[in-house]
């Protein structure tokens, strides 16, 4: 069986071993070269395949790989239509990732120093500049370090790559507007590096320039000092330039999981595949939803082909904290209105708005600047377009709808001073066993907390999403909220991952306010639950457990209600 493209973003390495499963991307190079633009931006959210995309330009355009190309292209698409300009650049590769910005501003400095120092030194060694590359060694500033460069190279043809141009830039905005000001506004040691590589584009050396990254942020605050760039992260034809379409899984799983357990029910596991990693679009013309890459490559990887199961966890830890990183970009103007967004979100699936090209940081960070900052994120991804260049936009997946849970419990016990129990794994264990009442406690305690600081804004809905909220960390169930069965709409279905998981559930929610009338409440929702336990999808469902929960500012009170 093939290997696994799972933490590898070496091209070379790849293709060379060629028991890797490569999904081929090279058509892109085509349609990149007909654009006639030589200076581009493709932005994606963290861990879709752009690190290898880039490595692939990387190494069809070097001059270096010409030998290789047979061996590196020849079963590809672009070795089999190979354009002119193949292997005709020397190429200048820079990545961003790993600064560290827990640390002082000069620190953060130095880092980035360092890492341009030894992108210049490697390019010295590959196309043979040895003295060049000693004389690095007493160059301590960006903007130095570029200016000597470009002298010594001035006759060379150059490609210069960038990876993960906003990863470093962007920690430090979800810290300090101020100081993420200072370092790529004007006189800035960022803006100062891109001024630089702008000038050489005007004299010939740099000929073309590759720029990947999460959000535009970044490229919009140094925008007048590198204005030349084109941003093609959301043009039609390069949707599916990162990530994998429908067809590109299916084809991963025939070639792994479906040829080595061919028992397996395709179809159901495709749609969970689907339901977990797939959703993304990027062009509301565009013809395919988009999985996130890493997350299929993870799946492949760490299912049991022994036993022929799925992962035990269908989200890669490593993963999940590139994206709790990026959530504290999430306190960016406004703190109290993304929230609310974000709530609007959980409640209603979907929120409206616009895509902004373009931000100013020195202006109030408005409603659309953010829409626009966790849709390049992968936060949320376009739904419908409405009219006038505004969309419907929703969340993509199960996993990004997971960590939106995660989020809004914590975020719920940060600023209301809660004790979310630290075992809240512990008590949704205690639930999966059949034991009520510690997770019946839990909510109980925060449902009276919350509802008796917020009485009059309190509602259904807000009961339902600190229920999903809590319900989120339970791993090992997969939470459908009101998902559509015969045409009605159960508020929360627990399922388990894992036939072993010892109690499924179904919660019907109901909000009592003072005014209202709680026995009529009461005996709607028992006949709800009723009507849903009636529906032959809903009786098929093991090891079912239905309750109703009653919400009010006194507490919830939970009733089974049994087939």
């Amino acid at each position: 069986m093939k290997k696994i493209i799972y933490g590898e973003s070496n091209f070379r390495k790849v293709k060379i071993d060629s028991n890797y499963l490569y999904i081929d991307k090279t058509s892109y190079i085509e349609k990149l070269e007909s654009l006639n633009e030589n200076f581009l931006i493709f932005l994606r959210p963290r861990r879709f395949g752009k690190s290898l995309f880039l490595s692939t330009l990387q190494y069809y355009y070097d001059e270096n790989a010409k030998s290789e190309f047979d061996v590196l292209f020849g079963d590809t698409y672009i070795g089999k239509h190979p354009t002119p300009l193949k292997n005709s650049f020397r190429i200048l590769f820079f990545e961003f990732s790993g600064i560290n910005t827990d640390e002082s501003m000069q620190s953060i400095y130095e880092q980035f120093t360092f890492k341009i120092k030894m992108s210049l030194s490697s390019y010295f060694k590959s196309y043979n500049y040895p003295q060049s590359y000693e004389d690095l060694k007493e160059i301590n500033n960006p903007t130095s370090l570029m200016e000597y460069f470009f002298e010594i190279v001035k006759d060379d043809r150059i490609y210069i790559l960038i990876d993960e141009y906003d990863h470093f830039a962007n920690a430090i905005l979800s810290y300090s507007m101020d100081d993420f000001l200072k370092i790529v506004g004007k006189g800035g040691f960022v803006r100062s590096f891109y001024e630089v590589l702008k000038t050489a584009t005007f004299t010939g050396t740099v000929q073309k320039i590759f720029i990947t990254g999460v959000t535009p942020i970044t490229l919009d605050s140094l925008s007048s000092g590198f204005n030349i760039i084109s941003n093609i992260s959301y043009h039609k034809s390069f949707n599916a330039m990162a990530g994998f379409t429908q067809d590109e899984v299916e084809y991963a799983l025939n070639e792994t999981i479906f040829k080595r357990c061919q028992s397996i029910k395709k179809d159901e596991l495709l749609e969970e595949i689907k339901a977990w990693y797939n959703g993304y679009l990027f062009q509301i013309k565009a013809k395919d939803r988009i999985y996130n890459a890493t997350l299929i490559n993870y799946f492949i990887s760490r299912f049991d082909y022994s036993d022929c199961e799925k992962p035990k966890k269908m989200l890669d830890s490593n993963v999940a904290s590139d994206y709790k990183a990026l959530m504290r970009l999430f306190d960016i103007g406004d703190k109290e209105r993304n929230f609310d967004i974000l709530k609007e979100i959980i409640e209603k699936g979907y929120i409206t708005g616009t895509i902004k090209d373009r931000y100013d940081l020195n202006k109030t960070f408005s409603e659309d600047d953010f829409i626009t900052l966790i849709y390049s994120m992968g936060f949320i991804t376009l739904k419908d377009e409405t009219f006038g260049d505004v969309y419907d936009f929703e969340i993509p997946n199960y996993v990004i709808k997971q960590l939106y849970f995660n989020y809004f419990a914590i975020e719920i016990d940060r600023r209301n001073n809660l004790k979310i129990d630290a075992n809240i794994n512990h008590i949704l264990r205690d639930l999966a066993m059949g034991k009520i009442d510690p997770f019946k406690e839990q909510l109980n305690e925060v449902i009276k907390t919350l509802s008796n600081r917020d009485h009059m804004g309190f509602d259904e809905k807000y009961f339902h999403i600190i229920t999903l909220s809590l319900l989120s960390f339970a791993s090992f169930y997969f939470i459908d909220s009101q998902p559509e069965i015969e045409r009605r709409y159960p508020d929360i279905l627990l399922i388990g991952r894992d036939e072993k998981v010892p109690n499924n559930y179904l919660f019907e929610l109901k909000w009592v306010k003072s005014r209202d009338n709680y026995e009529s409440i009461k005996q709607d929702g028992i006949e709800q639950v009723k009507g849903y336990l009636e529906i032959e999808k809903v009786k098929a469902i093991p090891k079912l457990r239905s309750f109703l929960l009653i919400g009010s500012k006194d507490g919830v009170e939970f009733i089974e209600i049994n087939f």
